[in-house]
């Protein structure tokens, strides 16, 4: 995961909580006030904290089994190939920084490495609005538009799958000193936008990897698909209770169980 932000961190949590069991997290930044509207990892006791160390901290406590490689720092376009030589099964970009994005998606690509990116969350409101589908017929959003753009000029065109809105966004803020690189405009986020974003991510990265196993179908629920790990494994499963041989009737609260959620 690309990115720890407002998008990224939900879709981190989202994969540890679906049993994923190895996890690379890349962000270089630390938890700062104006997180705390819509960042997972930031609260009032978080910031000055890097937000990959905040992430795995939460990640430990959720999925204990899950191996965590943390790379705290900013993702320069020429360490991308690097960092993808890892091997990665999958791959969420949400980057903020344009050029490091855009080499993480091209690189990807050219790799043969399965990618999934967020475009524009901010400014937006309307959840109804937001899509999934390939980057080239994305409209309206200002990052999928700068995006294609420069993706077309490398010879990249479709097969990107991307998260984005529909949704025409507010005009940005004036522009503010961000810590790295030059001052950008502040698009203001609602809370519930780049989680979704982040959830919608995670959530096909998951499908991926069940299609990969051949395990899509919930009957087949023998193992568990290469790269989920099962949570609290160590527990019988819930049972529900048995009718009373006398009455026939099932003890109160019976037919419900407490399960996953």
């Amino acid at each position: 995961v690309a990115g720890l932000g407002g998008v990224g961190s939900y879709a981190a949590e989202a994969l540890a909580r679906a049993g994923v069991g190895d996890l690379t997290l890349v962000d270089h930044d630390v938890v700062a006030g104006s997180n705390l509207n819509r960042q997972l990892v930031a609260l009032e006791s978080t910031l000055g904290v890097p937000k990959a160390r905040v992430m795995a901290g939460r990640i430990r406590d959720i999925n204990p089994g899950c191996r965590l490689n943390l790379i705290e720092r900013f993702l320069e376009p020429d360490a991308v190939s690097e960092l993808l030589s890892a091997g990665f099964h999958q791959v969420i970009d949400a980057i903020d920084s344009l050029s490091s994005k855009v080499e993480l998606i091209a690189t990807a690509l050219g790799q043969g490495v399965p990618i999934v990116s967020s475009m524009g969350a901010g400014g937006r409101l309307d959840p109804t609005r937001v899509r999934v589908g390939d980057l080239m017929d994305t409209s309206v959003c200002p990052l999928a538009r700068a995006v294609r753009g420069r993706l077309r000029r490398r010879g990249i065109g479709r097969g990107l799958t991307v998260v984005w809105s529909d949704e025409p966004p507010l005009a940005p803020l004036p522009p503010e000193e961000t810590g790295r690189g030059r001052p950008r405009a502040v698009n203001g986020t609602v809370s519930y936008m780049p989680a979704l974003f982040g959830l919608t991510l995670a959530g096909i990265v998951v499908q991926r990897i069940l299609s990969q196993a051949g395990d899509t179908s919930r009957g087949n629920q023998s193992a568990p698909a290469d790269g989920l790990v099962p949570l609290g494994s160590d527990r019988a499963p819930a049972r529900d209770p048995e009718p009373d041989d006398r009455t026939g009737r099932v003890p109160r609260g019976g037919g419900c169980h407490p399960g996953p959620g």
